[in-house]
């Protein structure tokens, strides 16, 4: 068995909260968040065993699947996951900068964990929905080519369910604008 997290994303708070605590009644799971997000959403991420995260992410699409916006589990998530979630990574050189964005929160965690696992790259930052409308956002950095391979998968890896919206690349971003990104 492997760590795992899982995330369900619904459209309405009383479907998520509703979904959240049957999942953590059917498996052996931890709350990593869950919390409201823009505009009105909820949204709830479990850890553990990637057996107990796929039957709990399993309940909730099955048993509360009408408000249901999109959920996904990975397994072994690539550990700068959570600094970006938290806004705790520390950047040192700047080479480029990589941005992509999403419709929903759900697909932006899957896109840093294949950005992260495709190139050696720094997540910056993960924006779940919060002040965006329910859209979006990671920022990443790294040399410009591995910057440009971790975007380009990314991008086709969400691209496949239509939760990609955009993305750019920025070889040596100024230093204005990285110090307002950071």
């Amino acid at each position: 068995m492997s760590k795992a997290i899982g995330m369900v994303e619904y459209k309405t708070v009383s479907s998520g909260v509703t979904a959240a605590d049957a999942m953590v009644k059917t498996a052996e799971v931890d709350i990593i968040e869950a919390q409201t997000v823009c505009p009105g959403k909820y949204i709830a991420v479990i850890g553990g065993e990637l057996s107990a995260v796929k039957a709990a992410v399993e309940t909730a699409k099955v048993n509360y699947g009408t408000h249901l916006i999109n959920s996904f589990v990975l397994g072994n998530p690539h550990e700068s996951i959570f600094p970006a979630i938290y806004g705790a990574a520390a950047v040192e050189n700047v080479s480029a900068l990589g941005i992509l964005e999403t419709y929903d929160a759900s697909s932006i965690i899957v896109a840093a964990d294949v950005a992260a696992k495709t190139a050696i790259v720094t997540l910056i930052e993960l924006r779940i929905a919060r002040g965006m409308c329910g859209k979006s956002y990671l920022m990443l950095t790294g040399e410009v080519a591995a910057v440009e391979a971790a975007i380009e998968k990314a991008k086709r890896e969400i691209g496949a369910d239509g939760m990609y919206l955009d993305s750019s690349v920025i070889a040596h971003p100024d230093e204005k604008i990285w110090r307002a990104v950071l």
